[in-house]
């Protein structure tokens, strides 16, 4: 049963001070005399360290695991048919005894988005996030069918929750590109553990939720042990731009468009929304929001007072038909090229109701994640094809990201006054530049540590090194998701597309011969010579196998018992001859499918593959 509100093991601000320890407020140096081989803290991210997405990271104490967030990424060039990737969470299911439960920061898919699909792994016994997170996680779970394998609780800025017995963790209100953000400190034996979470600092706030500097800053006098903080931006000098420099310039492209506006921007990023529907209604346009996502963000956060609107400033889709272009705002999802997003549907033609007209003006409200530019500057020249004048890039000021830049991060550092700093959220560059930052503001180097998804990083109350590797990487899951996608499978995926597929159909006699011509297919196969001829070249390729091996493979049993034939065997050599043949005349090598009868009444025993198999092949017995 799912539970919002108020909890018993939450403690409000007025007892929070009893409860951080003074065992943990460590200061910024001296050794309090605990011996190193007492138990340490271990820290271990799962996704998120030296790449942007799938944001995981596991905090564990002695026999105690608690979660901070649990992400997903969008798939590479190369992972075909992929929809989205999720860590590789071998260390979580092999552990799944010690989890308490789970500390959510804000709601965007790159931290909740892998939450459903772990719940079908292993349960977690409770998750802890702000209003708006767990309202999106809550829809998340019921689709999945997941809702019963956790509980949900919400907490406010200045929230403390106990997960397990040695976990305390208060909720620190910050700024970021969605509402209802937060900044952990986490009370733990060997001390206070602040996460930043995404943020930035933003002065200005749309929803009025101000950063808590406050807190932040008692925590750092205090004492805070340790800092893992969001690197993003870490090479960009400077601070970021409020989300509320972007509302001028919007207004100003909105006002000046003569027919339609197609807006499409993350469906999560609420400020942006807030401003966009604000404009909308301020000049007299109507809304159709189109794409599931957005149409389930917008709902919650007007549920939750972060989007404040009129009812009557939405319209159906198919109704915008019948209202001037002047007086239309279409508000879209995908914003980073994503194949089945409404925008990039629009962009191909296929979508069902959305066509662009000549003098339509499409706003990209967003700046491509990396690995998703391609994709982006595809869609853009479509609909510019078609007469759209898109407007986007970092000129227009249309787009302000929701991480800190380097004086954010210098006064994150500042504020909390760490004694070890961790660099996290961030390709391996930010990483680096950001531990730099960290140096400059007194922090000493051997204090800090670059890892990678799976490190185990072994903190203690006077010391943090890196210490052994759990099992880290991906788990893909496919445009279906019904399941994951295995290694083999998108190796052979990646093989289809690269060089194609060559089918061969053979059906093989007692005697070791060709019962008929064997049936040959190929598809996708680039060549010069004449397809006709290397159909010849594999059918002699087969009867030479046959021929030349064949009385390795069959043993005369005695007493008119017939033979007995290794089948296995026969396929492995017909498939190997069929590769070698294959490589030598294209030059590549295309994924090689062997269909291979046999007669019925060969034993039911020598039929079963053994499960081998040749790289990048693939091999069936049919019977």
């Amino acid at each position: 049963m799912t539970k919002n509100g108020s909890s018993s093991n939450r403690t409000r601000p007025s007892s929070r001070a009893a409860k951080i320890s003074k065992k943990n407020a460590n200061g910024n140096g001296g050794n309090n005399g605990v011996n190193d081989n007492s138990p340490k803290l271990k820290i271990i991210p799962l996704g998120g360290l030296h790449e942007i997405g799938k944001n995981t990271c596991v905090f564990e104490y002695e026999d105690e695991i608690v979660l901070l967030d649990a992400g997903l990424a969008f798939p590479t060039d190369g992972m075909h048919g992929v929809n989205i990737v999720l860590p590789d969470v071998t260390y979580l299911r092999e552990n799944r005894h010690k989890i308490k439960g789970m500390i959510v920061t804000h709601g965007h898919e790159d931290h909740i988005g892998g939450i459903a699909f772990h719940l079908k792994q292993f349960d977690i016994p409770v998750i802890y996030g702000p209003r708006l997170a767990m309202a999106l996680l809550q829809g998340k779970l019921e689709e999945a069918g997941v809702a019963d394998r956790t509980e949900l609780r919400t907490v406010r800025p200045r929230d403390m929750v106990r997960v397990g017995k040695n976990f305390l963790v208060e909720y620190i209100r910050n700024t970021h590109s969605i509402a209802d953000s937060f900044t952990v400190a986490i009370n733990t034996p060997v001390g206070v553990v602040i996460h930043s979470g995404d943020f930035k600092i933003d002065h200005t706030p749309i929803d009025g939720e101000y950063f808590d500097f406050q807190r932040l800053a008692e925590y750092g006098e205090k004492g805070v042990h340790c800092l893992l903080s969001d690197s993003t931006n870490s090479e960009v000098p400077g601070f970021t731009p409020s989300e509320a420099s972007v509302a001028p310039n919007m207004e100003r492209i909105i006002s000046a468009a003569s027919g339609r506006v197609l807006v499409t921007t993350f469906a999560s990023s609420v400020h942006r929304l807030n401003i966009i529907l604000g404009i909308a209604q301020k000049l007299g346009r109507s809304v159709a929001v189109v794409g599931r996502s957005m149409l389930n963000v917008i709902a919650h956060a007007r549920n939750l007072g972060y989007i404040k609107c009129q009812d009557s400033l939405f319209v159906p889709l198919n109704a915008i038909r019948d209202l001037p272009d002047e007086k239309v705002l279409i508000l879209t999802t995908g914003s980073q090229g994503e194949p089945l997003a409404a925008m990039t549907r629009i962009a191909n033609g296929s979508h069902r109701q959305i066509s662009i007209k000549k003098g339509d003006t499409i706003v990209f409200s967003a700046n491509p994640i990396p690995g998703n530019t391609i994709a982006v500057v595809n869609t853009i020249d479509k609909l510019m094809i078609q007469g759209a004048n898109v407007i986007y890039g970092r000129h227009h000021g249309i787009h302000v990201s929701g991480h800190g830049c380097q004086e954010d991060q210098k006064l994150m550092l500042a504020l909390t006054r760490p004694k070890f700093f961790v660099p996290v959220h961030g390709e391996h560059r930010m990483l680096v530049q950001h531990s730099k930052t960290a140096q400059s503001m007194g922090i000493p180097a051997e204090n800090m540590v670059i890892i990678n998804n799976g490190d185990v990083v072994e903190l203690g109350q006077d010391s943090i090194r890196i210490g052994d590797k759990v099992p880290s990487g991906i788990e893909p899951v496919d445009s279906s998701r019904t399941g994951f996608v295995r290694d083999d499978v998108l190796k052979e995926r990646q093989q289809l597309a690269e060089d194609g597929v060559v089918t061969v159909a053979v059906a093989i006699g007692t005697e070791g011969k060709l019962l008929a011509t064997p049936e040959i297919h190929l598809k996708g196969v680039v060549m010069s010579a004449d397809r006709s001829l290397l159909k010849k070249q594999i059918v002699q390729a087969i009867e030479n196998t046959l021929n030349d091996r064949w009385s390795e493979f069959s043993r005369d049993l005695g007493d008119d018992q017939g033979n007995e034939i290794d089948w296995v065997g026969v396929r492995t050599q017909i498939e190997r001859a069929i590769a070698r043949l294959l490589r030598r005349e294209l030059q590549s090598n295309p994924l090689l499918v062997l269909l291979m009868q046999t007669p019925e009444e060969a034993p039911a025993s020598s039929q079963k593959p053994t499960g081998r198999r040749r790289p990048r092949t693939a091999a069936r017995v049919a019977s």
